[in-house]
């Protein structure tokens, strides 16, 4: 990877996936800004990092709140000077079927899994066509395109964060920013871990029955998304805009029987 100096600001990065892209990007020589609302997980990890010698801040804000996610682009300019890459990371999920829903959970998950993005794109993208170039990764997820039972909303969330992003892309680009989308399938984070909740079957029974039906015989783990994100945040990846990449196994091949 080519990450060496480059500002990256990750949202949700202090747990799962984001946590993963946190560690793997410092130790490959980024200036990690990691955002989230875990006070005590994002400070015990920027300690840590920033003991081995990497370069790791952590931003306690809610990506919800415009004012929290200005402060986190104005944190990277006022210490490094410039933003590179931003990872829209921050997500939350509710199993429920819609005729269950309540309103606070609707606005839940879209307050965090697309307005948060949205209000990222809004203060990072001036930054970077000032700089005439930037990157701009979202986790969308392969609920975008496949219908998870009881996720209803969740799933709506994911697919509106794609057209987002290709919107984003007709905008945006000819200035130098690009647009890109990481979309798991299956992975092993803690968001995974508490939705098996109110099952039947230990968590481990019920990872291992996923795993089985998984091409790849095995869930996803959090480090398999982060590296493909670093690489879409070097300039290798010059030429992927507007995409979205899957990580799920070959889950999307399998036939509807």
């Amino acid at each position: 990877m080519h990450l060496k100096d480059k500002v990256i600001l990750i949202t949700g990065g202090t747990s799962g996936i984001g946590e993963a892209c946190t560690e793997l990007f410092a130790r490959h020589g980024a200036k990690v800004i990691a955002m989230s609302i875990q006070q005590e997980a994002g400070t015990a990890l920027a300690k840590r990092l920033t003991s081995e010698g990497h370069e790791c801040l952590f931003h306690f804000g809610d990506v919800s709140k415009e004012p929290e996610v200005k402060a986190a682009v104005d944190l990277a300019l006022d210490r490094f000077g410039r933003l590179d890459c931003v990872h829209a990371n921050a997500g939350v999920l509710r199993n429920q079927k819609i005729t269950d829903l309540t309103l606070d959970d609707f606005y839940t998950l879209v307050n965090v899994n697309l307005l948060g993005p949205v209000l990222a794109c809004k203060y990072a993208i001036p930054v970077m066509e000032r700089q005439g170039k930037g990157v701009i990764c979202f986790t969308t997820s392969v609920a975008a395109e496949i219908g998870f039972p009881a996720h209803a909303v969740y799933c709506a969330t994911k697919a509106a964060v794609v057209a987002l992003m290709r919107s984003l892309t007709t905008d945006h680009s000819p200035k130098g920013v690009r647009f890109v989308a990481v979309s798991p399938g299956t992975i092993d984070t803690p968001m995974l871990a508490d939705s098996c909740k109110g099952f039947d079957k230990p968590k481990d029974v019920l990872y291992a029955e996923v795993a089985k039906k998984i091409p790849v015989q095995r869930m996803g783990r959090p480090i398999d998304v982060a590296n493909v994100v670093g690489f879409l945040f070097t300039d290798d990846a010059g030429f992927v805009n507007g995409s979205v990449v899957h990580l799920e196994g070959g889950t999307l091949c399998l036939p509807p029987w």
